[in-house]
């Protein structure tokens, strides 16, 4: 019998755990030719913030070993335009949509949660953990009391599942795991990019011009696989959502055998538009040679035994 491979996150139920990261899926509509919106779990749009962001200044994106370095700086069109023009669009998908929600300060983040409430969305991803933007506001993910306190005034004012996006630039990812749920989220996604940086040997100039930038894809897999399951092992309780470097279906699979619910992919995308309908195949697959009943059974199935070597 073929596994069933939907999963339900903070009450909302997906038909797929594998979602398309917020970053580098643009508002969904840019992917409609590539990727059967039904064949995967949802889409996290891009972030937005209350009013339209230019980003960094370029060079804001290059190639690493085994990765990719950005700073885009949050450039997106502002949420009021988003609303008019492309919120009402937004059940076109076909598929679960996840706001994800930034700004400066605690205010910029309240006010973009007011003015997606009325256009149809499932739940909201705070970012608190970009590391590629000078402000104040990607600060609080480094905070566990900013964390705890931007959670709690968000859900005074929606009743729609609110999921903390955590960062990797910190010493106890576990400590902002907990504040979130203190704060009132109803789940965890992680992990955010690493903060790195690249160089020309050749000029002896920074590769991006805001010097640093986030890293993401295969070489982050391992701190992104570690951290997930530091969160699980803690027993905060919350679903989670794992990303990093996520390419494959077993890739997904080892995310979710590591604590998490479900999983995002976002940097595949840049490599191959379709990546995460062929990954949530891929999964299935897997699922199905396992001979799971539910994808769900991977999650946290990891043996405290380590492999023999070989």
């Amino acid at each position: 019998m073929p596994t069933d491979m939907q999963v339900t996150i903070a009450g909302v139920p997906f038909d797929s755990p594998v979602i398309a990261a917020s970053g580098t899926f643009g508002f969904g509509f840019e992917y409609l030719p590539y990727v059967d919106m039904h064949r995967i779990g949802g889409v996290a749009l891009k972030a937005l913030t209350p009013l339209p962001r230019e980003g960094n200044p370029v060079p804001r994106i290059c190639e690493t070993p085994a990765g990719v370095l950005n700073s885009i700086g949050l450039q997106n069109p502002g949420a009021e335009s988003f609303c008019m023009e492309r919120g009402p669009r937004l059940a076109e998908l076909g598929c679960r949509v996840i706001a994800n929600v930034a700004g400066s300060n605690q205010d910029d983040y309240l006010r973009v949660i007011e003015l997606l409430e009325d256009i149809p969305i499932d739940m909201y991803e705070l970012n608190v953990s970009c590391p590629n933007v000078r402000s104040g506001g990607m600060s609080f993910g480094r905070d566990p009391e900013a964390v705890r306190a931007l959670t709690a005034n968000a859900a005074t004012i929606t009743e729609r599942p609110l999921m903390v996006k955590l960062t990797p630039n910190t010493d106890d990812i576990t400590a902002q795991a907990q504040a979130a749920k203190e704060g009132g989220a109803k789940a965890l996604s992680l992990i955010n990019t690493l903060l790195g940086m690249a160089v020309d040997a050749d000029t002896h100039r920074p590769m991006l011009a805001n010097i640093t930038g986030g890293l993401s894809g295969p070489a982050v897999k391992p701190v992104a696989l570690r951290m997930v399951h530091e969160v699980y092992k803690a027993g905060i309780g919350l679903p989670i959502i794992g990303m990093g470097g996520i390419l494959t279906g077993r890739d997904a699979a080892e995310f979710m055998i590591c604590g998490a619910d479900a999983v995002m992919a976002g940097t595949a995308t840049l490599r191959d538009p379709s990546a995460v309908e062929r990954i949530a195949r891929e999964l299935e697959e897997f699922a199905n040679e396992q001979g799971l009943s539910s994808v769900s059974e991977l999650t946290g199935s990891l043996k405290a035994e380590a492999q023999d070597a070989y």
